[in-house]
């Protein structure tokens, strides 16, 4: 049984939550925020879109608390 894993780049990262490269930069930082970090491929970042899912759902289930 294979898996594909799907990568988002960081302009599709920054569409998906309609943010600037600062605001990404900054979530990044923010352990107490825990941003998926992004694998660095010749100086472009790649995320981990279910890395992206489970912290959407992180933050929803947060608020529902």
């Amino acid at each position: 049984m294979t898996t594909s894993q799907k990568y988002l780049t960081g302009p599709q990262v920054l569409a998906r939550y309609q943010i600037s490269e600062m605001t990404l930069h900054r979530w990044q930082k923010n352990k107490d925020l825990a941003f998926p970090q992004p694998m660095k491929i010749n100086h472009r970042k790649f995320f981990l879109e279910d890395d992206l899912i489970a912290w959407e759902r992180n933050r929803a289930a947060g608020r529902a608390v």
